[in-house]
């Protein structure tokens, strides 16, 4: 990560990825270089994740500059933000309270993130908190994808639950597979079955190695049999997402599919990295002004509310935005009755 001082000139690009796991950022130059990044938890309040991280990364971009005014916070007269994208099953309310140029899904921009590290990769495994996709490219161009919202086996959170049942911290969690002399069969195509056939193999007398090696073959047998099925898994293969520090899924990848795997030096952000690519690529060939609405955002008072529509027999739900006490956006009608004329796009 570069701390060198730039001057006023530099141009930068933040990329916004929100889950329901983990809300990330990441700025990078005009190189695609990355200056900074940030993976904190969404705690199911996004938006108060969103201007904990504006907070955090304005900060650190003040610091970078090494410009930052007596007096003066979050970076905002000394960084040249040139453009913002958004992504995540949050990329609606990150555009909002931010101000992104860019709206992407996060199928897209994985798969610019991992061709920026690997320009000729062909599959992508990514698994986060609660989903995991895969993603096949053919020349440069997304061909196939798949993926998983629906059962929480083998994602972030469920190992993160069954590492707190076992009393063992989520980080040594893999190497305690790796240490495994004989891995038992664990049914991993279900979190319950899952994790109640770690409770008989305990009661059993397995040792703990065995059944976390177990687990975790498991678990990626489960996703290739699932997303990957009827898919040509071709190299170079890129393992991203939260899971990819788990030494153990990785091995258990290995060993299943007896192919090599990445894992890209910054594999927690990869989604904001590649919101922040699109961004700097349509900013710069659009050459207009970023609608960022600056660092100082995270400052101001945000409050969200549902209204339901009663105009017609659908029943439309809204969800409005305020902030300081004004609307500032609102979505979910069929209608367009009730939406703010706000600009959020996907971008092709």
């Amino acid at each position: 990560m570069a701390n060198m001082a730039n001057t006023m000139e530099d141009t930068y690009y933040l990329g916004i990825d929100v889950g329901s796991v983990s809300t990330n950022f990441v700025v990078i130059d005009k190189k695609g270089e990355l200056i900074e990044k940030l993976y904190i938890k969404t705690g199911g309040r996004p938006i108060k994740a969103l201007c904990e991280g504006l907070e955090y990364i304005g900060d650190a971009m003040a610091k970078h500059t090494g410009s930052k005014p007596a007096g003066e916070e979050y970076g905002d007269k000394n960084v040249n933000i040139g453009g913002v994208g958004a992504t995540g099953s949050g990329r609606q309310i990150a555009a909002v309270v931010a101000g992104a140029d860019v709206v992407k899904n996060e199928i897209t921009a994985h798969a610019v993130a991992a061709q920026h590290i690997v320009p000729d990769v062909r599959t992508i495994l990514e698994i986060g908190g609660q989903d995991s996709k895969i993603i096949i490219l053919k020349n440069g161009v997304v061909y196939d994808f798949g993926m998983n919202t629906v059962c929480a086996a083998g994602t972030g959170s469920f190992l993160d639950r069954q590492a707190a049942r076992l009393g063992i911290p989520i980080e040594e969690f893999g190497s305690y597979a790796l240490r495994s002399k004989s891995p038992v069969r664990i049914a991993g195509r279900c979190a319950v079955f899952a994790e109640s056939d770690m409770i008989h193999k305990q009661q059993a007398g397995y040792i703990l190695e065995d059944i976390i090696c177990g687990l975790c073959e498991g678990l990626v047998r489960n996703y290739l049999n699932n997303l990957a099925k009827g898919k040509e898994i071709a190299e170079p293969i890129i393992f991203q997402g939260g899971v990819a520090a788990n030494a153990g899924i990785v091995a258990a990848f290995k060993k299943l599919l007896g192919k090599e795997i990445i894992i890209p030096e910054h594999y927690d952000v990869m989604g904001a990295y590649g919101a922040a690519l699109i961004a700097r690529d349509v900013m710069v060939k659009k050459n207009q002004r970023s609608r960022f609405r600056g660092f100082r955002a995270a400052h101001d008072e945000y409050e969200s509310k549902s209204i339901e529509c009663n105009g017609c027999s659908n029943m439309c739900e809204i969800v409005e935005i305020m902030s300081n006490g004004n609307p500032i956006a609102r979505w979910g009608d069929k209608c367009g009755k009730w939406a703010l004329n706000i600009q959020v796009f996907e971008y092709n």
